[in-house]
């Protein structure tokens, strides 16, 4: 579910897209999504993916009429990181005793996307690539730790993330890349999109400035904090996009060539 505190952004950037409607060649839609989050850790940690993150938000295109170039454009969206770490990995031997330590973070991300494109089935299909730079600000965040109890059974426990200014960073940046296809329906455009987001910026802080920021317990089990911890997606997305102008969705035609008129240099007139 999408925070109640970024409503408002969201419907800011949706009355600044109508608001240029009337320039033509552009798009404004909705997509929701599905996927993966992971981190890099330095040093390297026994990692897993973590499923079951979301994402959903607003997209705007300006598209032009070359053949390749395609579009470019700025998404706003709610975007579910998270990994998962074993924190025994070096006291067991077998993966299936591992016991993990999880955190879910809700963070709203800008792409500045650039899209190049090409148009199939008679302008019916259109197949592009996207290529994006990210930056991301994280509102909130969950964690779940495991553990054994008495009795040797796997337990978890869970818990809202306090958020500490000398340990955990609020901001992000990155790439991102992908590609998809859309279904052009009159006015609509229907889209499956897979994007891959590559995080630069750490979600810990880096250890040479704040090595003595690591707390020892269910929180925050980290015995030092990572030299590097930026933070990767993977999502696959449905969206629905309107066009506000057909012309923008023409193929690329080459200019004409004038004919030459040889009567006139016949006669030198």
């Amino acid at each position: 579910m999408i925070p109640r505190r970024i409503v408002p952004l969201l419907l800011l950037f949706a009355a600044l897209a109508l608001a240029g409607s009337a320039s033509a060649q552009h798009t404004l839609g909705f997509n929701v999504g599905y996927g993966m989050g992971s981190a890099r850790f330095e040093p390297t940690q026994e990692t897993r993916a973590r499923w079951g993150m979301y994402s959903g938000g607003l997209s705007w295109r300006y598209y032009g009429r070359q053949r390749i170039v395609g579009g470019f454009g700025i998404d706003l969206e709610f975007l579910q990181q998270g990994y998962s770490f074993a924190t025994n990995a070096s006291q067991v031997d077998e993966k299936r005793d591992y016991l993990y330590y999880s955190r879910n973070i809700n963070s709203v991300v800008l792409p500045v996307v650039w899209q190049p494109h090409v148009y199939m089935l008679r302008h019916r299909l259109r197949v592009y690539l996207e290529a994006a730079a990210t930056f991301s600000y994280n509102l909130s965040s969950t964690w779940e730790n495991e553990y054994l109890d008495a009795d040797k059974q796997k337990r978890i426990e869970r818990g809202d993330y306090r958020f500490e200014t000398a340990r955990d960073n609020r901001w992000g940046y990155g790439l991102a890349g992908g590609g998809g296809v859309a279904v052009l329906v009159r006015q609509f455009e229907i889209n499956v999109r897979v994007r891959y987001y590559f995080g630069y910026s750490d979600i810990v802080r880096n250890r040479n400035k704040y090595y003595d920021n690591a707390t020892d317990g269910p929180e925050n089990p980290f015995y030092a904090t990572p030299l590097r911890s930026p933070l990767d997606n993977l999502t696959i997305s449905v969206g629905l996009s309107y066009r506000f102008n057909k012309e923008g969705f023409e193929a690329w035609k080459p200019r004409p060539k004038r004919p030459k008129n040889r009567e006139v240099f016949k006669y030198g007139l």
